[in-house]
């Protein structure tokens, strides 16, 4: 009787075998997946731009188009003079600025400075990397609305 079911179903399975393997992908979990990843990015993002908080003065003027990561200096609202993301003496930052340029005296330094900062700090910290030799420096400002 077995032999005459296994024949009219058309099947020519062999007892035991039922599916046959497929090898396929489901994508739909791996595109959930990526959804909610691209929304953790786009969130995390700009909250890692900058390390120093600075009140930077507001100027009509034309940005600058920078190929690679300038060096950059940062005097806070208390005076506190930060290279990069480490805050430094001002009498060290002549010694750091050479120790770390990888283009000497051209490399481009980024100036960033507190707009309720004294005059006289910025104009400081100017004179020292401009007398170490550095003749690439510009002053970062927020575009006026």
């Amino acid at each position: 009787m077995s032999i005459l079911l296994s024949s009219l179903s058309g099947s020519r399975r062999k007892h035991g075998q039922r599916y046959k393997l497929r090898a396929e992908i489901n994508v739909t979990p791996v595109v959930d997946v990526m959804l909610v990843l691209l929304i953790v990015f786009m969130i995390t993002a700009p909250l890692m731009t900058s390390g120093i908080d600075v009140n930077l003065p507001e100027v009509v003027a034309k940005p600058i188009t920078i190929d690679a990561e300038p060096l950059t200096i940062t005097i806070d609202a208390t005076g506190k003079v930060y290279l990069m993301e480490t805050e430094i003496a001002a009498d060290d930052l002549v010694a750091k600025l050479i120790a770390i340029s990888k283009n000497g005296a051209q490399e481009r330094i980024v100036l960033r400075a507190d707009k309720d900062i004294d005059y006289g700090a910025v104009m400081n910290v100017m004179a020292r990397v401009h007398s170490a030799g550095f003749v690439n420096l510009a002053l970062q400002t927020e575009p006026s609305l």
